[in-house]
C-alpha cells in the first residue's frame, strides 16, 4: 500500500478518551468515522484487521467441520412471528423494522429464526445430522445506551453459528467442538480469553458460557478463581438452584476462592435444546420414520467487539504524552512492515521502492510512506498510528545494502540485507 493514495494526513492527538484510548485514537486519525450513535465507518487499516479476524474465524471453524452460509439481514416479519419473538423485540425497541406495500420487514438483531428456516430445508433426515452452520454478517439492534464505540453499537458484524443434532448427547458434543474452536480462534488472534459459566437468560436452554477478556474497560463483573482458571457470571448466583446447577453442569462445588474482577464479553455459546425447534416446527425424520425435533446449540462472536478489544489491548504509550498509537499482533496486522524513505533524496527513494517491490513480489504486505509533504518524524509517528509491527527507515543513516528493521513493540533493531529481511518477514 502507498500512503499517498489513502489521503492520510498528520493528526495531533488531543483529549484522548481515558476509558477507550485505542478507539479514540482511531476516531481522531480518521480510521473510524462516526455517522451517529453506535454507527461507524471503517478506514482501510481497521477494515483489513477486521477481515483478518474474520479469516481466522472462517479457517478455524472450517477445520472443526462447520459449514459457512450467508443469510439475509433483511427478513420478513413472518419468521419472527412464527417463533413468537416478534412482539418482544418490537415492544422493547430492540428490532428495527420498516413497513412497505409489500409487507413488514425486519433488520435482524440475531439469527436463530433465519438459520432454522434455512436448516429445515437442508436437514430433513437423521442421515443429514449432525451439522453446524455459521455465518459472518451484520446485525442491527436499536441499543438505547450505546457504549464504548464499537463495543456496543447499533450495527455490528457478528459470527453466529448454530448446531443441529439428533439428541441431547449429540448437542453436547457439538457444543464442546465449537467451544474448542472458539478458544483456538482467540489464541490465534492473540486474545487471552477465559470461558466463564453464564446464565442462558432470554435465550433459554440448558447451559451456556461467555468468553471474557480480563479488562478494566469491560462492563461485566465476574467471579474468577485464578488458580483453577474458572470464572462465573454473578447472574448465576441469582438462580435459586445455583449450587446444584454449578455442581451438575460444571463440577464447581466451592466458590469461596473466587474473586470479583472486571471483564469484557467477546463471545457467548449456548446449549438451546429443543426450544426453538418447538417454536418454529424444526423437525427431521428419525430412523424410525417419525418426526423428531432438532437439538440445537447457538454460538456467537462479536467481530467488532473483538476488533475494538484488540485495539484497546494494543495501545502503546509515549512516556511524556501518553497513548500515541498501537502495535498490532502479526497474526492480524494487515501490513507487516512500514517503509519510511527520505523522499526528497532520489537515491533513498529508489532503495525504498526496491524493498517495497521485492516484498510485494514475495507476497509480504508492506506500506511505503511516499508522501512528500510530511516530515520523517511525522511519518515514523504514523507507523505507530497504523499499528504496523515493523519499521524500516531509509534516511541519511542507511548505507549500502543493509537496512535497519525495528520491532515497534520491543524497540529492538537489527541490520539485515534484503534476502535476510524477506526470510524474517516470511
Amino acid at each position: 500500500m502507498r500512503l499517498s493514495q489513502t489521503g492520510m494526513g498528520t493528526t495531533k492527538l488531543n483529549n484522548i478518551d481515558e476509558m477507550y484510548p485505542g478507539q479514540s485514537i482511531l476516531l481522531q486519525t480518521g480510521q473510524l468515522v462516526q455517522y451517529g450513535a453506535g454507527i461507524f465507518a471503517y478506514g482501510t487499516i481497521p477494515l483489513l484487521v477486521r477481515r483478518n479476524i474474520e479469516r481466522i474465524i472462517q479457517e478455524t471453524l472450517n477445520d472443526y467441520g462447520c459449514i459457512e452460509v450467508l443469510l439475509p439481514t433483511l427478513q420478513p416479519d413472518t419468521i419472527w412471528k412464527n417463533s413468537g419473538r416478534y412482539d418482544q423485540y418490537v415492544n422493547d425497541g430492540t428490532m428495527l423494522i420498516t413497513e412497505s406495500n409489500k409487507g413488514t420487514f425486519c433488520l435482524a438483531p440475531t439469527g436463530e429464526e433465519a438459520m432454522l428456516e434455512y436448516a429445515r430445508e437442508k436437514l430433513k433426515s437423521y442421515k443429514n445430522l449432525p451439522a453446524t452452520y455459521y455465518q459472518i454478517g451484520e446485525k442491527y439492534r436499536n441499543e438505547i445506551r450505546t457504549r464504548g464505540y464499537l463495543l456496543r453499537g447499533k450495527a455490528f458484524p457478528m459470527l453466529d453459528a448454530y448446531s443441529f443434532d439428533l439428541d441431547e448427547e449429540g448437542m453436547a458434543k457439538s457444543y464442546e467442538n465449537v467451544r474448542n474452536a472458539f478458544l483456538e480462534i482467540y489464541e490465534k488472534i492473540g486474545m487471552k480469553v477465559i470461558p466463564i459459566v453464564a446464565d442462558n437468560g432470554a435465550m433459554g436452554g440448558k447451559k451456556s458460557e461467555e468468553f471474557m477478556l480480563i479488562s478494566d474497560q469491560g462492563e461485566d463483573k465476574i467471579l474468577y478463581d485464578e488458580k483453577a482458571k474458572i470464572g462465573l457470571n454473578t447472574e448465576i448466583l441469582e438462580r435459586e438452584d445455583y449450587k446444584e446447577y454449578l455442581k451438575e453442569e460444571y463440577g464447581i462445588e466451592d466458590i469461596s476462592n473466587f474473586k470479583e474482577i472486571r471483564t469484557m464479553e467477546l463471545g457467548h455459546i449456548f446449549q438451546l435444546g429443543t426450544r426453538y425447534s418447538e417454536m418454529m416446527n424444526g423437525k427431521y425424520i428419525n430412523k424410525e420414520g417419525k418426526e423428531a425435533l432438532y437439538y440445537m446449540g447457538c454460538y456467537g462472536i462479536g467481530v467488532s467487539r473483538t476488533l475494538a478489544a484488540v485495539y484497546e489491548q494494543c495501545v502503546i504509550k509515549d512516556e511524556k504524552y501518553g497513548p500515541c498509537g498501537f502495535v498490532l499482533p502479526e497474526s492480524i496486522a494487515p501490513f507487516k512492515v512500514q517503509i519510511v524513505p527520505k523522499v526528497e533524496n532520489e537515491e533513498k527513494l529508489k532503495v525504498a521502492e526496491k524493498i517495497y517491490n521485492s516484498l510485494k513480489k514475495e507476497k509480504i504486505n508492506s506500506i511505503i510512506d511516499d508522501r512528500d509533504t510530511i516530515t520523517m518524524g511525522a511519518k515514523i509517528k504514523d507507523c505507530k498510528i497504523l499499528g504496523t509491527p515493523y519499521l524500516i527507515v531509509i534516511g541519511d543513516k542507511q548505507e549500502g545494502d543493509t537496512f535497519e528493521l525495528e520491532d515497534m513493540l520491543t524497540g529492538e533493531k537489527e541490520q539485515l540485507n534484503l534476502e535476510q529481511l524477506i526470510e524474517k518477514l516470511k
